[in-house]
């Protein structure tokens, strides 16, 4: 056998052992009482649920539209894949590390929900007293899912299929959970700091963005790139068909944060169709002033942004704040993305550009725009706490995703050589093709 057979049969033989393990061993799941909940809250919070994991496929074929005709396949399973891959940590111990009881605001504690031990029906008084507490563990789950699938998008058709699996494991226990910790449970030290992050700005997307970036830096170069070859879209259709997924799925990620079928999660809402909109049609004016012609491709890109900027604030400010939000994460953003072709940075699809620089806007714009405490309402507090958080998140996620990336390196090389990425990572990595030829 190869090295790889051998390495698939180990993870093969644990992930028996570990549901045989999840099968046997006694486990307490406790029920809430039948009048517990509202029901209406908990058929929005499931429906909410469904809705951000449908951003899943629509992420592959925003990503799977962009890339060269010979990693379409690649790309979109490196999307699909983290369905399976982040369910079962999230279950071993993921949600435990990053909503566990925590250790002193830095990390939540391992064995508070090993193997979803005491997760049941009923509700957890500080976590989700309104919920039941395997709802709530199952809504951040798709949270957990979409933030590395971001991520791949930027070392996209260069990148080994098990290396990236590694990383991906390694990226959400060590700076995905961290991260979650720190800014959504009730003990964490930047939720305590008063940081507001509604629904993943900087948990997922400006973690995602310098991960990102790091993994650009990290893997190096496409050959392509190298060359200077122009990066054209294989197929523009599956774009829009992920944007329009992506749009649809993002209002369970924003509203659904609201934890409950209340007025938050409508404005949260209308807020996120706000601010999409303000950026696909800023973007699209940005090229029309550039002396382009309006294209499918940012139009798309254009509303993503608009709908990453609005995260952190979509339920906490206002309609004019979100249009204005989503118009200037756009303009920005598409700065950034022309600045970044003027570089040797090959970040394939852009990841930091949009996602990076679109949640740094967001988070910014949420501590100016916030009802309570933000800078328009007079205090200048909130704005000084998030460019804090913003600088030492950053440092966080790049440098300890560089890092991961190298430590990934180490056990399994993390970039194809130069004749699978010239053949392409569907036929190199996984023996498939867009179109079978007979």
């Amino acid at each position: 056998m190869t090295r790889k057979q051998n390495l698939a049969a180990v993870c093969l033989a644990l992930l028996l052992l570990l549901a045989l393990v999840a099968a046997v061993i006694p486990q307490d799941h406790p029920d809430a009482r039948p009048d517990a909940f509202v029901a209406a809250d908990l058929a929005w919070m499931l429906t909410a649920s469904g809705l951000v994991l449908f951003m899943v496929p629509g992420l592959a074929f925003f990503y799977g539209g962009m890339v060269s005709k010979r990693s379409v396949i690649s790309t979109m399973l490196q999307s699909f894949i983290a369905l399976g891959v982040i369910s079962v940590l999230w279950y071993v111990v993921g949600f435990s590390l990053a909503f566990g009881n925590s250790i002193g605001g830095i990390i939540g504690n391992p064995l508070t929900f090993l193997l979803f031990n005491h997760v049941g029906t009923a509700p957890h008084p500080r976590l989700a007293p309104n919920l039941p507490l395997v709802l709530y563990a199952a809504f951040q789950l798709k949270f957990a899912i979409i933030t590395p699938a971001l991520i791949s998008g930027a070392f996209a058709e260069r990148i080994r299929f098990w290396g990236y699996l590694l990383f991906m494991c390694l990226f959400s226990l060590f700076i995905y959970c961290p991260l979650a910790h720190w800014t959504w449970h009730p003990d964490g030290f930047l939720f305590r700091w008063g940081v507001l992050d509604f629904a993943g700005g900087t948990v997922v997307h400006i973690a995602a963005g310098f991960a990102a970036l790091a993994g650009a830096l990290a893997l190096g170069r496409r050959e392509a790139h190298k060359a200077g070859h122009q990066h054209i879209p294989v197929n523009i259709p599956f774009v829009l068909l992920g944007t329009g997924l992506l749009w649809f799925g993002w209002f369970g990620f924003n509203s659904g944060s609201a934890l409950a079928a209340n007025t938050v999660a409508v404005q949260a809402f209308f807020t996120t169709h706000m601010a999409s909109a303000a950026a696909m049609l800023t973007w699209m004016l940005i090229e029309a002033v550039r002396g382009q012609r309006p294209s499918a491709v940012g139009a798309a890109i254009g509303a993503v942004v608009g709908l990453v900027a609005i995260t952190p604030a979509a339920g906490y400010v206002s309609y004019g704040p979100a249009l204005f939000i989503g118009a200037s994460a756009s303009a920005i953003s598409a700065w950034a993305v022309a600045l970044k072709t003027r570089t040797t940075l090959d970040d394939t699809l852009d990841v930091f550009p949009c996602h990076g620089v679109g949640g740094i806007v967001g988070m910014i714009m949420t501590a100016i725009f916030a009802k309570e405490g933000g800078l328009i309402t007079g205090s200048p507090t909130l704005l000084w706490h998030h460019l804090g958080a913003l600088a030492f998140i950053s440092l966080f996620t790049f440098g300890g995703s560089f890092a991961l990336y190298k430590f990934t390196n180490l056990l399994i090389p993390i970039r194809v050589n130069a004749c699978h990425e010239a053949a392409g990572l569907d036929v190199s990595q996984h023996g498939e093709t867009v179109m079978a030829v007979a």
